[in-house]
């Protein structure tokens, strides 16, 4: 399966709910908090092309975007085969 990253803040309801969507398909990911970590959120900034919201979320080096993109991705088929990509 193709790693999942998603970048979060402990207090963003949309990045609950985006990492209980991957927990529900049984989706393993890495979370990185940028709450306190300027070195992360930096990243974050890089890779999410400025994009300072959360959750960020990427499937290997896809950016999907944040938790509506991912629900998008889900519903109409494409997360299951970007995953398995």
């Amino acid at each position: 399966m193709t790693p999942v990253e998603i970048y979060t803040t402990p207090l963003c309801g949309f990045c609950h709910a985006a990492k209980r969507l991957l927990n529900k398909r049984g989706v393993q990911f890495t979370e990185y908090n940028v709450s306190f970590d300027r070195a992360k959120r930096k990243e974050m900034l890089k890779r999410a092309h400025g994009n300072h919201t959360v959750p960020q979320i990427f499937v290997g080096t896809t950016h999907v975007g944040g938790f509506e993109e991912l629900v998008d991705l889900d519903q109409s088929g494409k997360l299951k085969a970007l995953l398995a990509a």
